[in-house]
């Protein structure tokens, strides 16, 4: 191979791997803090130059390969014999941000088949058959004709026992279908009758439309008494499982924190669950190693200080943005979300001098843990921004408020349409289409002016 030759291969082989170091970078910014730390101990595992630091108080959950010791973590999570049963606040801080640890539907029923079939077995396996035939809403999703054939026995069989069930708690659960669901629940508070009834078993596709008059016209009554009871019906549950866990809480844990401090709010990238990595000594003096040894160290090494440094380089990037964010959003942060104002990645990004995929990198996947609560950074950027007559940017969040606002003080037995709400909006200088305000009033959960309408 000549010099030339020798010279280009060198020069690609140095390219590609920067560029493979470039992507790793790249990769290691966006990730969040618990996807960072699987990284973290796989490269510790496949990397013989690197040393890994556990968090202070963590070490026993890792067993010496680097791998969770599933002993220790329970003991450390159950307040075993090596744990106190109660956390530190530092732990607190982190517990909080999951989600209540509820019991599956399943679960809790099961509990109550076990008690009440406990004389019977066989039909305590039909209960539990019909259980496990529930979906998350807690509706039978099967017809009774294939239960029985499933179980071998008759369909009278299965009612019974599935009458049992509807008996259970969460009242409506065992339902086969809507209006059963709310009727199991009039009946358990004692207010099935008359024109509640009415309405559950012969008028809930007029209640969805909101078509109060026909349901008053069919039943001989006044639309405020049909109003009245449409109310009652509401307030039922249409679906009693939702309310329970799927078996598997998600836990948030928040990649930064944002509190108020004297100087006012300071940003702390949240670090205290991230090993921490660092090159052995034993390979900085490769010079006892045979040459072979000593270029792959080298390659190790090398590989070693710029994963180092991209973790580096991964918190210094989240500092700044988010310190840009903060800086930006003073009256979020003292008065709430309603007044986020107009902010996209590119104006971040513009200002701490990086490019806009490099604030969207940093900031995806990414929670911040508030004073108020935990929040996704991605909910502090503008995606699309309204105009307003003076053709200042009126962030979505705003307009989204100022309909709220306006729907909440609205007259209910006259209610606002989207044409009135742009008119309304128009007179506080925010100038959107009748399609705008529209989707917006629907992303609040709002239903339409003939829908609210009330009699």
């Amino acid at each position: 191979m000549s010099t030339i030759e020798q010279s280009l291969s060198m020069n690609l082989s140095q390219h590609l791997a920067m560029t493979m170091q470039l992507q790793q970078a790249i990769q290691i910014l966006q990730l969040s803090s618990q996807d960072l730390c699987a990284v973290i101990e796989k490269e510790y595992l496949e990397n013989p130059v690197l040393e890994m630091e556990y968090p202070t108080g963590r070490r026993e959950l890792y067993e010496q390969d680097g791998s969770m010791n599933v002993r220790a973590l329970a003991d450390y999570l159950d307040g075993g014999s090596k744990q106190p049963a109660y956390f530190t606040d530092e732990d607190d801080r982190q517990f909080d941000a999951a989600a209540p640890l509820h019991m599956t539907l399943e679960e809790e029923l099961l509990e109550q088949v076990n008690f009440t079939f406990k004389e019977n077995e066989y039909e305590r396996a039909v209960a539990t058959f019909l259980v496990g035939s529930l979906d998350s809403r807690g509706y039978l999703a099967l017809p009774t004709t294939e239960a029985a054939r499933a179980m071998g026995c008759s369909e009278a069989e299965v009612l019974r026992i599935l009458a049992v069930i509807q008996g259970f708690e969460p009242a409506g659960v065992g339902a086969r279908d809507l209006a059963e669901c709310l009727r199991l629940q009039a009946e358990r508070q004692g207010i099935y009758e008359g024109l509640i009834a009415a309405v559950i078993d012969r008028h809930l596709d007029e209640v969805a439309a909101h078509r109060i008059k026909e349901i008053a016209a069919a039943e001989h009554v006044e639309p405020a008494a049909v109003q009245m009871a449409v109310d009652i019906v509401r307030q039922l549950n249409p679906k009693p499982g939702a309310a329970y866990g799927t078996g598997a809480p998600a836990y948030i844990t928040p990649d930064v924190i944002i509190r108020r401090g004297e100087q006012g709010y300071e940003v702390e990238v949240e670090e205290s669950d991230v090993p921490q990595l660092h090159i052995s000594a034993l390979y900085r003096q490769s010079d006892t190693f045979d040459k072979a040894t000593q270029k792959y160290i080298a390659n190790r090494l090398h590989a070693a200080s710029w994963l180092i440094n991209s973790i580096e380089q991964r918190r210094a990037t989240i500092r700044r943005v988010v310190e840009e964010i903060v800086r930006r959003q003073p009256a979020y942060f003292e008065k709430g979300p309603a007044f986020l104002q107009p902010m996209t990645m590119k104006d971040v990004a513009d200002t701490i001098g990086v490019h806009e995929s490099t604030v969207s990198r940093a900031v995806a996947n990414k929670y911040a843990e508030l004073p108020t609560g935990i929040v996704a950074l991605r909910s502090f950027f503008t995606l699309r921004s309204t105009r307003s007559e003076t053709g200042e940017d009126v962030a979505a969040a705003q307009a989204k408020s100022a309909i709220a606002s306006l729907i909440k003080g609205e007259d209910p037995h006259k209610p606002l349409s989207d044409q009135k709400l742009c008119t309304l909006l128009k007179a506080q200088g925010i100038a959107l289409s009748r399609r705008t305000v529209m989707k917006y009033r629907e992303q609040l959960g709002y239903d339409s002016s003939v829908k609210r309408k009330r009699y």
